[in-house]
Formats: structure tokens, sequence, C-alpha cells
């Protein structure tokens, strides 16, 4: 009788390509993933993969089975999520953080999953959005918070929040409550995001202009450090005013007025189209509402100021 295993287990097979990946995906090992695609052959009586290659990929009849296999597992997630109890899900859940995240609304997303979900766990890496991008698609991570929506045809993604980008400096700058321009800024170091990165180049490309002196740009894939750096006076930060509230409060950092412009920064919620996403979709439900609560927190105060 062939059983839901290794249904799922052939699903996984084809999705990642292969049995080491799916083997993994399954928390098994490569030959029970092998043991279970030729039982599930020998019951059904077809060839369901080829396996001439390094990629396995789905005979006819493989392809036939895939259909059935997506509605069987897309059944059992909708199942789980109206009748199910959610606090019993478990595993661990692989989550790509970018660092603006981590100064902002994470802490109160990993309180709210402990909460709802106290079976499920989370393994976090902090990193920038390309090599967050690159780790999903390797399937290293499974949900990605990062700038975007990202746009690859695999991936799914819902927006998270925008935060607005700032030009901020210690007052021992003295750069005063005057409009600045950008010949007044591009007197001082710019102190930013790590290169390779979107917000680098739009500061970059603010500032590489010929009418101005040689552009003093320092990148540091450490928000904490960009602040840091501002707030001894080394340069004037271009980041995200929502990880700097406190510095805005007691003074130790000032927002810049300046005619200037960057677009804000939209945060997106990105996962790969799979089988199986029930934990993941609920973890990126969970984070849209923390973000955008999060968000509208922010941007009150800072209205004010202006």
């Amino acid at each position: 009788m062939v059983d839901f295993k290794s249904i799922e287990t052939f699903l996984w097979v084809v999705t990642l390509g292969s049995f080491r990946g799916a083997g993994q995906r399954l928390n098994t090992t490569q030959p029970a993933i092998s043991q279970r695609i030729a039982q599930l052959e020998r019951e059904l009586g077809v060839k369901l993969l080829n396996r001439d290659h390094r990629v396995a990929s789905p005979t006819p009849s493989g392809r036939q089975l895939m259909v059935y296999a997506e509605k069987l597992i897309s059944l059992r997630s909708e199942m789980m999520a109206e009748v199910g109890d959610r606090s019993a899900m478990r595993g661990v859940l692989r989550l790509g953080v970018a660092e603006t995240i981590v100064h902002t609304w994470l802490p109160r997303l990993i309180k709210s999953v402990n909460t709802a979900h106290p079976n499920l766990s989370l393994e976090i890496e902090v990193d920038i959005t390309p090599s967050l991008n690159a780790r999903l698609q390797a399937q290293e991570i499974e949900l990605a918070f990062v700038l975007g929506p990202l746009s690859a045809s695999s991936v799914r993604s819902r927006v998270l929040c925008d935060y607005s980008v700032g030009f901020l400096a210690s007052p021992a700058l003295g750069l005063g409550n005057g409009p600045l321009t950008v010949r007044d800024l591009a007197k001082f170091p710019i102190i930013t995001f790590p290169s390779k990165t979107q917000p680098y180049e739009l500061v970059r490309s603010l500032f590489n202009r010929p009418d101005l002196p040689p552009i003093r740009l320092h990148a540091s894939a450490s928000l904490a450090t960009v602040v840091h750096m501002a707030i001894e006076g080394l340069g004037v930060a271009v980041i995200p005013t929502a990880i700097v509230e406190n510095e805005l409060a007691d003074g130790r950092l000032r927002l810049l007025s300046t005619d200037l412009k960057i677009p804000p920064l939209t945060f997106s919620a990105s996962w790969l189209a799979s089988p199986d996403t029930l934990a993941v979709e609920l973890v990126a439900d969970l984070a849209a509402k923390i973000a955008q609560d999060s968000a509208a927190v922010i941007d009150a105060p800072l209205r004010a100021r202006h």
C-alpha cells in the first residue's frame, strides 16, 4: 500500500533534485530516501525517477505522480492550518535576516513564535541580502527577511515593511539646523551599508559626481559599527532611522535636514515554492503583522521631528 511518507519523499526528491537534499530536508539518510523511492516504484509498478545524471528528474510516470503528490501535500497543509493545533508544530526553521530587522522587530518576532509555536525552533543567520538570496536558492535557509522582494521565479514573497533612510550625525560635527546640500555633506566621510548592497550603491551614486571632492565612503557589514562611528563623530551615517531611535531621543545623534532623497528600503519575507511551506508561511504572517505594527510606531515620532 502506498503510504504518505513515500509520496512526500518522492516530492522532495523531485523538488530538490537529489536524494541527498531530500534526506537533509526530511532529517533522514540518503539510503533511507533511496529505499522509500524504490518501495514506491515497486508498489506502483513503474519507474518514477531518472538517476542517470547528478540531478534526479521525474520520468513521464513520475510527472503524472507529481500532480497528485502536490495536491496531497497541499491538502495536508490546508488541513493542518484549519483543523490542527498550531502549537503542536515541531521542527527547525532556518531563518536568514538582514541586520536592519535585527535592530528593529526581530526580538518581538522570536517571542511571538515561542508563544504561538512553542515546539518550533528558529536557527537565525544574519547577513546581507545578496548572500541571503544565494543561501535561500541553495536550500541552506527556508525563509529570508531581506531587501526585496526577490525576483526569482521560484521564490514567493510578501512585503513586510518600509523604512526611511536618513542622514545622521553627532552634534559634535556642528552641522546645524539648516538644510544641507550634497556639497555640504561631501566634506565629511559617509558611513553606510556594506558594498554589494542596494543601499550602498544608492549612497555612492549620490556623491560620486565630478563636481564634488572624491567620496570618502566607509562601508560596514555591521550597522552597530556604523552607528558607533557616527556617535564618535567619524562621519555622517546614512542608514534607516528606525534603528537609532534611542540615539536620536537622547541626543547622541541628530537627523540632518537635507535636500537629498533616498527611497525607503522595502523589506520582504521570501521563501522557495515547495511542497510544504506551512511553518514558513505562518512565521511570515507573524513577521508581517509585527513589522507593520513596528513601522507604524516608529514613523509617528519621526514625523513629529520634521
